[in-house]
């Protein structure tokens, strides 16, 4: 499969500078309440705002991911059978505000990941190395790609599907990436909070749907995080 940067150059220049000019302006408009949640954050519970975790970029490089602190501080980190993690409805290691953040909010600092040049606005979300080191052949090429803010699975049921049914869908975006794709996604996800998800992303999707577990999933004991 060639890469999306050898297939359409120019959408994925392009792409690029919408991911530094959307992060940019995002960053200086959403900058004071971005400090309000940083304070809240510290107030509710002993620990810094941010959290920093080691993911998985472009091309297999590591880098470091940010996030608003959802969590105690040094909670471990809790797996499904499969290897994905797990966070439970009443996870005693989500703290208040966390609860209020957790599903998008949390995401907001990585627009610093963004700029820095680590992700995009739009991509396959970043899995841990423990993750990358399951990777199939075929999944890896996942890994072509900046990951993203947001994606096409986190706009059609995020961690209400199965983990390796997301690494499909993740394969597929990169396999069928358009800037047209990015700019429904980015929409889907900003209609998501009024509960409106008019994309299906067939065209890139193909049959597989949210709900379909996949034959590897099934085989390797996919679960839910």
């Amino acid at each position: 499969m060639t890469s999306p940067r050898d297939r359409r150059p120019i959408q994925w220049a392009l792409k690029r500078a919408i991911d530094v000019v959307g992060a940019g302006l995002g960053l200086v408009v959403l900058s004071p309440a971005m400090l309000a949640v940083g304070a809240a954050i510290r107030l509710d519970s002993p620990g810094g705002a941010l959290f920093r975790q080691t993911r998985v970029g472009r091309d297999g490089h590591p880098f470091e991911m940010i996030k608003f602190r959802t969590m105690r501080a040094g909670a471990p980190i809790q797996f499904n059978a499969d290897g994905s993690t797990r966070v439970g409805a009443a996870d005693p290691r989500v703290t208040r505000v966390g609860r209020l953040l957790r599903g998008g909010l949390d995401e907001l600092p990585q627009l610093i990941n963004v700029l820095m040049g680590e992700m995009s606005l739009v991509g396959p979300r970043p899995d841990l190395p423990v993750h990358a080191e399951t990777y199939t052949e075929h999944e890896r090429r996942k890994l072509a790609v900046r990951p993203g803010m947001t994606s096409i699975a986190a706009v059609l049921g995020r961690n209400e599907i199965l983990w390796r049914t997301r690494m499909e869908m993740d394969v597929r975006y990169v396999a069928g990436w358009s800037l047209g794709v990015d700019f429904e996604i980015i929409a889907q996800t900003l209609l998501m909070p009024m509960g409106w998800k008019p994309f299906k992303f067939r065209r890139v999707l193909g049959e597989l749907s949210p709900s379909d577990g996949g034959a590897d999933a099934r085989g390797r004991g996919g679960r839910r995080s």
